[in-house]
């Protein structure tokens, strides 16, 4: 059976590293799940989704040309219909800030020259006042003898 890009193959897991899982293809070659690929959440432990030995079925992302084999655990899984992948394709989490309640609505994004405008005048006013403090201490200018 030849390994082409997109199809989804069983495999057998035969080694677990801390960066994800090698699997051993029908055909006898080996790919790698990295540890992103193995769950839609994140995976801070592999070995709490995968041990040596598990039949799993993956979808081969990538073949390199000195013949490693990319793969993909969470891509292989079938989808309901109308359920739409989690957000960045990270497999991590999605930051929200507050404490976890609704979102509020967002407010108007800042341009780039918004945001470092605002960043060069907080970086100034932190910056004078930070020389105001080291030269009353030092004995320079405006310090009373």
């Amino acid at each position: 059976m030849s390994i082409e890009v997109g199809s989804k193959v069983k495999g057998k897991v035969t080694g677990i590293t801390n960066f994800g899982a090698f699997v051993e293809l029908p055909g006898g070659k080996t790919g790698l799940v990295h540890i992103s690929e193995v769950a839609d959440n994140y995976v801070k432990d592999i070995n709490e989704h995968l041990t040596v030995g598990d039949e799993v079925e993956v979808k081969i992302l990538n073949v390199e040309s000195d013949g490693k084999i990319g793969l993909s655990i969470r891509k292989a899984k079938d989808k309901p219909a109308g359920q739409q992948s989690s957000g960045s394709g990270s497999g991590r989490p999605q930051r929200r800030g507050g404490s976890g309640g609704p979102r509020q609505p967002r407010q108007r994004t800042m341009s780039f020259e918004d945001k470092m405008s605002r960043f060069l005048k907080d970086s100034e006013e932190r910056l004078t006042s930070l020389k105001r403090h080291t030269e009353s201490k030092r004995g320079g200018k405006g310090t009373k003898k």
